[in-house]
C-alpha cells in the first residue's frame, strides 16, 4: 500500500473520531426530531388515575405494550390494584393482573415467550419488608400467573439470593437472565447473571466511576451481537459488556440514562429524565435515538418540560418501540404515558 492510501484511511478514521467525539453536540442542537407529540397514551378504567410509572415495554410482536404502574400513586402499598397492564397500541387495555404482589414496579422485560419480567425494587420510603414485597424479580406467564421469583422476597442483601431495589431485568437469547442491581448510587451497584432457572452464575461491578463500576445502574438493552448495555444513570453514562462481563466500551453520547430500548434494527433509545444545571449539566432531557453499532446519535425527542433545570424528574424514565415505529415514555414524575409517532422515515 503506498503512503497517499494510508493517509487517507488515516482521515477517515480521524474524522470518525472527532464526529463521535461531537456527538453529544450533535444530539442536542444538531440531531432532528421526526416524531409527532400524540399526547397522552393508555385509558385506564372509570375512576382510575396513572400513578409513577418508568416500567413499559412491547410484546414479541410488538403490537402491545406492557405497562407496570404503581397503583395511581408512588408505591402499590396498601392498594389492591393490578400494576401490570397490557394495551392493545391504541392505548386500549386488554387486560391486568399481579395486585398485592408487587411494592414498586421499576423495571420491565417481555422475553420472546411473552411471559411478562418485573423489577421491583421496593421503595425507599417504605420499610423493606413491607406487606412481604419487593427486592425481587418477579416473572408472570402472559395470563398473570407467577412463574418464578428471584431474590428473596422483602430482605436486602448484595449475595447470590438476595437483591437490594433491583432497577431493570433482560433475558437473553440463550435464556440467561440479567438484573440490573440497586435504585439510587448509594445501595447495589452491580449487574447479576443468572441461568435460565434463575440460579446465580456470577456478578460483577462495584460503587464509583471507573470502567466497569456504576452508580446506579438503572436500566439494560442487548443488541444484535449479544452485547450488553447497561445505563448507568448517575455517572451519565452507557457501558456496554460481554455477557461475561467485559468492559467493551463507554458512551456520553446518550445524556444520562433512565431508561433503555434495542430494535431489531440496533436502533437505540436512551431516554433521559434527569439531566439538569445539577446533574449532567449542558444536556437536555429527552428521548436520544441511534446507533447501538456504531453510537452515532441521528434523532433527539426533546422534554416538553418548560424549564429544563427544574430539580426533579421530568421526561421518561421507561422508553418502548411498538412495530410501527412508535415510541412510548413511561414518566414518574408526570405520571402519564406519552406516545409519538413517527411522522418522517
Amino acid at each position: 500500500m503506498t503512503l497517499a492510501p494510508r493517509l487517507g484511511i488515516l482521515t477517515a478514521v480521524t474524522l470518525v473520531a472527532v464526529a463521535i467525539a461531537a456527538a453529544p453536540t450533535a444530539a442536542q442542537m444538531i440531531a432532528p426530531n421526526p416524531y409527532a407529540d400524540a399526547g397522552q397514551w393508555g385509558e385506564l378504567p372509570d375512576g382510575r388515575e396513572w400513578g409513577a410509572v418508568s416500567a413499559i415495554y412491547p410484546s414479541p410482536d410488538g403490537q402491545t405494550i406492557w405497562v407496570a404502574e404503581r397503583c395511581a400513586a408512588n408505591t402499590c402499598a396498601n392498594s389492591d390494584l393490578d400494576p401490570i397492564l397490557q394495551f392493545d397500541l391504541e392505548g386500549n387495555l386488554l387486560q391486568s393482573f399481579g395486585s398485592g404482589m408487587v411494592l414498586w414496579p421499576h423495571g420491565i422485560y417481555v422475553d420472546d415467550d411473552g411471559n411478562v419480567w418485573i423489577a421491583d425494587a421496593a421503595y425507599i420510603g417504605v420499610t423493606p419488608t413491607a406487606e412481604g414485597r419487593g427486592h425481587v424479580i418477579l416473572k408472570f406467564s402472559p395470563d398473570g400467573e407467577l412463574l418464578m421469583t428471584m431474590g428473596t422476597v422483602g430482605v436486602i442483601g448484595d449475595g447470590p439470593d438476595t437483591l437490594n431495589r433491583p432497577s431493570d431485568v433482560l433475558v437473553a437469547p440463550d435464556g440467561s437472565i440479567f438484573v440490573a442491581d440497586g435504585h439510587g448510587a448509594g445501595y447495589n451497584n452491580r449487574i447479576v447473571k443468572y441461568d435460565a432457572e434463575g440460579n446465580f452464575l456470577m456478578e460483577w461491578g462495584e460503587t464509583g466511576e471507573a470502567d466497569g463500576q456504576f452508580r446506579d445502574p438503572h436500566a439494560l438493552a442487548m443488541d444484535s451481537q449479544g452485547r450488553l448495555f447497561v445505563g448507568d444513570r448517575a455517572n451519565s453514562r452507557i457501558q456496554i459488556f460481554t455477557q461475561d462481563g467485559e468492559h467493551l466500551q463507554t458512551w456520553t453520547q446518550f445524556g444520562r440514562p433512565s431508561g433503555l430500548f434495542i430494535d431489531d434494527n440496533d436502533v437505540l433509545y436512551a431516554t433521559d429524565s434527569e439531566s439538569n444545571l445539577g446533574r449532567n449539566p449542558g444536556w437536555l432531557r429527552g428521548i436520544y435515538i441511534g446507533s447501538a453499532e456504531t453510537g452515532w446519535v441521528s434523532a433527539f425527542i426533546p422534554d416538553v418540560e418548560p424549564n429544563p433545570n427544574r430539580s426533579g424528574t421530568s421526561a421518561g424514565e421507561g422508553v418502548a418501540v411498538d412495530a410501527e415505529g412508535n415510541v412510548y415514555s413511561a414518566e414518574v414524575g408526570p405520571r402519564q404515558i406519552k406516545k409519538w409517532v413517527r411522522v418522517q422515515r
